[in-house]
């Protein structure tokens, strides 16, 4: 039985990116706090946050300090009291987190798959064609489909990335099926495959986070939290706290429920893909050291260069 909660005398603050996918995915979440608690849509607020990873466009993120470029805004906001939960994509949350935050909750995930856009298929692509993504494992994915194809950095909002495409600047860029479909852009780009891409960790999933000591948020998100997207979701991401990669490190994962268990799949690479590992364990629920199995078995696997990517 859900809890039922008074409208509270101030609305919560739900933090968020300013981004058009971000913006969407913080509506999500209100409407599904609105709907789980009978809320007044005035009980809720939605507060954006500019991240340095926002204000910085013409940099890989691996050289601007990872993926807490996506967060630290978010949770020096979430600490200072200036909102009382923060709406992330999950794949842009760093594996480690401060002991006062808590992952609260997960919406139900959405596609995982990478959607191609600029041609009907990887293989259709023309000869040597040129790529743009900030993404180190879809980059050495690609290569190690068609060494063939370049790349260069793409960093931006979906219009942004789809407008160098239009623009005959790039010839394609891959983008997440979960962040176009959340856009009303379902019909947009051609679907690979995840036997052909894994898609990164935690992709398609948002998550909710709130102060761990503020029981009453994380009963509030409790009601709205999908048990089956957080089981997968944290083994995919145990799976790459064992593995020690960083935003310089090309890993692919997904794990998917199967029969009582979760099946997780891994996949570690070169940057210029000439070298991939790939591995697949069954997992109980919450199992972490079947996940650290697993990033031992893809590290053992692998070449002194490979390993030097996630030990070096």
């Amino acid at each position: 039985m859900i809890e039922q909660f008074p409208t509270p005398a101030a609305p919560l603050r739900l933090g968020t990116r300013g981004s058009p996918l971000a913006l969407a995915q913080a509506e999500m979440t209100l409407a599904a706090l609105q709907a789980a608690h009978a809320l007044p849509r005035e009980a809720l607020e939605i507060v954006t946050v500019t991240t340095s990873g926002d204000r910085i466009q013409d940099r890989a993120l691996a050289e601007l300090g990872g993926k807490a470029l996506w967060t630290k805004e978010l949770d020096r906001a979430l600490l200072a009291g200036e909102i009382d939960c923060a709406v992330h994509s999950m794949k842009d949350v760093e594996t480690i987190r401060p002991e006062s935050i808590q992952i609260a909750a997960m919406l139900p995930r959405a596609a995982v798959e990478d959607r191609l856009i600029g041609a009907p298929s990887i293989e259709a692509l023309p000869q040597g064609a040129l790529i743009g993504t900030a993404s180190p494992r879809r980059a050495a994915q690609l290569r190690a489909l068609r060494p063939d194809l370049r790349t260069t950095l793409l960093r931006g909002n979906v219009a942004r990335r789809l407008a160098r495409v239009e623009a005959g600047e790039i010839d394609a860029t891959l983008l997440a099926a979960a962040g176009l479909d959340r856009l009303g852009m379902a019909d947009v780009g051609a679907t690979v495959p995840a036997e052909i891409m894994l898609p990164a960790v935690a992709q398609g999933a948002v998550g909710i986070e709130c102060r761990a000591d503020d029981e009453r948020m994380q009963r509030l998100l409790a009601a709205i939290s999908d048990a089956p997207t957080q089981s997968c979701v944290f083994a995919e991401r145990a799976l790459l706290l064992a593995l020690g990669g960083s935003c310089h490190s090309p890993i692919g994962a997904l794990a998917q429920l199967a029969g009582s268990g979760v099946h997780l799949r891994g996949q570690i690479l070169l940057e210029d893909g000439s070298e991939e590992v790939s591995g697949d364990v069954m997992l109980q629920s919450g199992d972490t050291a079947g996940a650290a199995s697993l990033a031992a078995q893809l590290l053992d696997g692998a070449s002194p260069a490979l390993r030097n990517l996630f030990t070096g």
